[in-house]
């Protein structure tokens, strides 16, 4: 029985981390190196992640420099970034790629919003797909005869909490990363 809600809430963990994961790679007005973690080059005939290539740094509040340990990578790195969601203009002087982080419009910052919104409503669905799951195999377990009525109503009430704690947490990480993206 307690092993069904550790592992309910080891996924539940899981989701949550997936949501922060999400939310850093979503650009604000400020520079972040986590906002290339998404993106691969093509290096070596592979597709390698950014900061396996190169060395990534925020030097001011809104410029990102980016040092390719080959100089060759430099034309396929500023591709890879052209081409990104991101909407960056990178530019490179044969040794590195500097990145100017404009400042968000309203509209898009709204629209960064409704994203972020966007993806904590599948994590918090993904939260509760995971109760649904424990209370299924919670059932399972006292249909055979593994657990009384009693253990598995407190169990149901022990995963419910599990759940609304989770859910907090993913609307807490939303409304860190609305206030990020609206504030100017």
């Amino acid at each position: 029985m307690s092993e069904t809600i550790t592992q309910a809430e080891e996924r539940m963990k899981k989701a949550l981390s997936s949501l922060k994961d999400t939310f850093s790679t979503l650009r604000t007005g400020r520079a972040s190196a986590a906002l290339f973690d998404r993106i691969r080059v093509d290096a070596y005939g592979d597709k390698s992640p950014l900061h396996q290539v190169a060395n990534i740094s925020v030097p001011e509040a809104r410029l990102i420099v980016i040092q390719p340990w080959d100089k060759g990578l430099i034309g396929e790195i500023e591709k890879a970034i052209r081409t990104s969601e991101l909407s960056l203009n990178p530019s490179n002087d044969g040794k590195v790629i500097r990145i100017a982080i404009p400042p968000l419009t309203g509209e898009r910052r709204k629209e960064l919003a409704k994203q972020a919104k966007n993806h904590a409503e599948q994590s918090r669905v993904a939260i509760r797909n995971i109760r649904r799951d424990g209370n299924d195999e919670l059932k399972k377990l006292l249909k055979d005869s593994k657990i009384t009525e009693d253990e598995e109503g407190k169990s149901v009430d022990a995963l419910q909490k599990l759940t609304d704690s989770y859910i907090a947490k993913a609307n807490q990480a939303l409304d860190e990363k609305e206030k990020e993206i609206m504030e100017v």
